[in-house]
């Protein structure tokens, strides 16, 4: 059994508010959970302390039990110091795609086309 420490959404139409558990990994996001370990309250300034609340000791427990954050809790765990999130680089995320510089090369001949013509 795969078990993850990730968010269920509870609150009100454009008021949410995450509970952080420990549920098997095949469970529906906001179904069935094992623990509640925390909550995240993202309506509460970013500097406010009670934005996110952790249960230390009952992380810690279930992540020596082999229990996997999900990226955003693993944000949280890394702010609290009970994991590290290790740095991410993808150095071709602004790079275009092969379809876009296919338009580009096309726009660019086009353009070029009558400067050689006045030329």
């Amino acid at each position: 059994m795969s078990l993850k420490i990730r968010l269920t959404r509870g609150g009100a139409k454009k008021r949410p508010y995450y509970r952080i558990v420990v549920a098997d990994a095949r469970a529906p996001r906001d179904g069935r959970f094992i623990d509640k370990v925390g909550a995240y309250d993202p309506m509460k300034a970013k500097d406010d302390p009670a934005r996110i609340q952790l249960d230390t000791d009952k992380i810690q427990g279930w992540l020596a039990k082999g229990a996997q954050p999900t990226d955003r809790v693993l944000r949280f765990l890394d702010q609290a110091g009970l994991a590290k999130r290790p740095a991410r680089n993808n150095p071709q995320k602004a790079e275009p795609g092969d379809k876009a510089k296919e338009r580009a090369a096309k726009r660019a001949e086009k353009a070029a086309a009558p400067a050689e013509d006045a030329a």
